[in-house]
């Protein structure tokens, strides 16, 4: 009989850790992106400069929104500007009409000594030759 010996351990490769996000185009798509292998590609060049395309179409598009956010505070603060304007207008409109009445002025005009004419006003007609 023969007599027992240790088997000698096979070394095992070395293997990478993969990461596994399933068997579907997404999932190894998305484990490219993450391991690096996408910019080994040469594909990845060939649409690079449709990416940066991309890219400044989006930087435009978040521009363009900020400006038209702008504006529309712009535009809500004139409007609230122009209805208390037109608030002020009213007010100093009819203290006007109010100040601007007979009775209102023969009051004033009272008070610094300047009397109100009581008698008709007399027409002065002139004959030429």
């Amino acid at each position: 009989m023969k007599s027992n010996q240790f088997k000698p351990e096979k070394k095992k490769k070395k293997e990478k850790k993969e990461l596994h996000l399933g068997g579907s185009a997404i999932g190894r798509a998305t484990q490219d992106v993450l391991a690096g292998k996408m910019l080994e590609n040469k594909k990845t060049f060939s649409l690079f400069p449709y990416l940066i395309f991309l890219a400044s179409l989006a930087f435009v598009y978040i521009a363009n929104d900020f400006a038209l956010e702008k504006k529309v505070r712009e535009i809500s603060s004139l409007q609230k500007q122009l209805m208390e304007l037109r608030y002020e207008y009213i007010s100093v409109k009819s203290n006007l009409l109010n100040i601007s009445k007979q009775s209102q002025l023969a009051k004033r005009l009272e008070n610094m000594g300047i009397k109100e004419n009581k008698e008709p006003v007399r027409i002065i007609k002139v004959n030429k030759k």
